[in-house]
């Protein structure tokens, strides 16, 4: 039986930061600084799935953390 190749955990950061290569060669050089070995094809890939996409601004916010729901009953700290 082949063992099926390990998908890497990545940070929100790091996918953010991937978004932004706008060549595989980034993307590939991006991918090493981080500690990951990605192929030519497989960045090439990754940036033609997200060709042609924007990220409206409040999504990017929701995704980098920026900002915050409180669904506490009583309230949240932060908006008190």
């Amino acid at each position: 039986m082949i063992a099926e190749k390990k998908r890497p955990n990545l940070t929100k950061e790091q996918i953010l930061k991937a978004m932004q290569c706008k060549t595989a060669d980034e993307l590939v050089a991006l991918a090493k600084s981080e500690g990951y070995d990605l192929s030519k094809e497989h960045a090439q890939a990754f940036l033609d799935e997200f060709e042609d996409r924007e990220i409206d601004e409040e999504l990017l916010k929701k995704v980098a953390g920026g900002t915050q729901v409180c669904y506490a009953v009583g309230g949240c700290a932060w908006h008190l």
